[in-house]
């Protein structure tokens, strides 16, 4: 990333816009995203891993507190064999225009997400599926 880059995005992180998920293993960060979220919409800039689905760590309990939160698109830029593993969808132009100006139009949730969304990334659907993956961990055989 450029240093012009970098800049913008720390000015648009203390302005509210730019966000980040991260995912951490032993104290070290390993994967992640950043990007900017407008109304209702984040806008995915880029993702990264260290590790094996460190990206993926990240990113899906990111999307699930999105939903709570009221967000109704999550855009990635590109379409990729990577998004659709996530259960990212390709929506047709019009339906995607639609759906961005109605998300647009909610209310702007600046400021740092920490602190906006109390526990976050925990969320419903992340508490769900931590549960579940947690009961089906205690009820599997030891190899």
């Amino acid at each position: 990333i450029q240093d012009d880059m970098v800049d913008a995005y720390e000015t648009l992180h203390e302005l509210g816009y730019a966000h980040s998920a991260e995912a951490w293993l032993d104290g070290e960060l390993v994967g992640g995203l950043y990007g900017i979220a407008l109304g209702r919409v984040f806008f995915g800039e880029s993702m990264f891993s260290q590790k094996d689905d460190a990206s993926k760590a990240a990113f899906i309990p990111l999307v699930l507190r999105l939903i709570d939160e009221g967000f109704s698109l999550v855009d990635s830029q590109v379409y990729t064999d990577h998004v659709a593993k996530l259960g990212g969808v390709e929506l047709p132009r019009s339906a995607y225009l639609e759906t961005l100006g109605l998300a647009l139009l909610q209310p702007q949730r600046l400021g740092n997400w920490s602190t906006l969304f109390p526990g976050f990334p925990s969320s419903t659907g992340y508490d769900r599926l931590m549960a579940a993956s947690m009961s089906r961990a205690a009820i599997a055989p030891n190899p």
